[in-house]
């Protein structure tokens, strides 16, 4: 290990995931190897995985994979949409979006993974009007259902909070622990991601604490979805104040660029420019930004006085 490299691996004791998108468009087990490792030297024990489908994943394969690398997998449920949402009016489409998500939980535990995130709560993409009241709420019980589900075979699940022009469910950290507590749930956790938080929420690390009972997933993503460090967002700034409020929990990466992704992703997700070329660097500096803001809270000064205090 070279000393850059040392450098770069956190002595934090943060948990921290990268979204595997960051560095290359598909979680194929065959590809994954290098971009395993790169994130090995910068400090990750996590990768986020794309959506998979349950039925045609090698989940045996893939799982060796990860294993091989030390490194684990988040999942991310998705499919809500068509004949499956929880949010329906129809109890057969809803019956087959809770099904959609068991089989995503149960996936998971093949892959030895123990959280599963995304979009459970209904379709993914452009809304045409408000949600409903109703519809909230049917798809809190589901959800909520699938959280128990979840944590019984060990697996946290918890639900992305997402900007108005991808969903109009749920846009806020308010919004979130309204939903959280009506789905009835004491397992299923809120996921806020600081790119969608930027959009919707008039003071970040305000929505933050207001999450922070039920917080599972904090996510850096910049403005730009580029590299942390540069970006209308002072996520150094967010790592500070998060961890001074009390957030013990894990921590994710995410950034996307059309150099990096399938053009069907990058057109589902508006990621029409390539803000990065090499997903390895990003991942690095973005571990540089998270150790900056560690180094700058109250428990990483602490930490490091400790340090100094023992090797003099």
């Amino acid at each position: 290990m070279t000393d850059t490299t040392r450098d770069l691996r956190t002595d934090t004791g943060l948990d921290v995931a990268c979204h595997i998108n960051a560095l290359l468009p598909t979680a194929d087990p065959g590809a994954l190897p290098a971009a395993l490792s790169a994130l090995a030297d910068a400090g990750y024990s996590r990768i986020v995985l794309p959506p998979l489908d349950p039925k045609t994943t090698d989940a045996a394969t893939l799982a060796a994979v990860l294993r091989d690398h030390g490194m684990t997998g988040l999942t991310i449920a998705g499919g809500q949409g068509g004949e499956a949402d929880v949010s329906s009016e129809d109890a057969g489409r809803r019956a087959a979006g809770a099904a959609l998500l068991r089989e995503v939980v149960d996936l998971t535990v093949a892959l030895g993974g123990d959280q599963m995130n995304g979009v459970p709560y209904g379709p993914f993409g452009p809304p045409q009007g408000p949600t409903s009241p109703a519809a909230v709420e049917r798809a809190a019980a589901e959800v909520g259902a699938v959280a128990d589900y979840a944590h019984e075979r060990g697996v946290t699940m918890t639900f992305e909070v997402l900007n108005r022009y991808e969903t109009s469910l749920v846009n806020t950290a308010e919004q979130a622990m309204a939903f959280a507590e009506l789905s009835g749930s004491p397992h299923l956790r809120i996921h806020l991601d600081t790119f969608h938080m930027a959009v919707e929420e008039a003071d970040m690390s305000a929505a933050i604490r207001t999450a922070l009972p039920r917080l599972g997933y904090l996510e850096l993503g910049q403005s730009g979805r580029g590299r942390l460090s540069t970006g209308a967002v002072a996520l150094a700034d967010v790592v500070r104040q998060a961890l001074d409020d009390g957030y013990e929990g894990r921590w994710g990466v995410e950034a996307f660029s059309r150099s990096v992704l399938a053009p069907p992703v990058s057109d589902m997700l508006a990621i029409w420019r390539s803000p990065y070329d090499d997903g390895s660097e990003l991942a690095r500096d973005a571990m540089r930004v998270i150790r900056q803001g560690w180094s700058l809270s109250t428990v990483g000064r602490r930490n490091q006085r400790l340090a100094r205090s023992a090797t003099s």
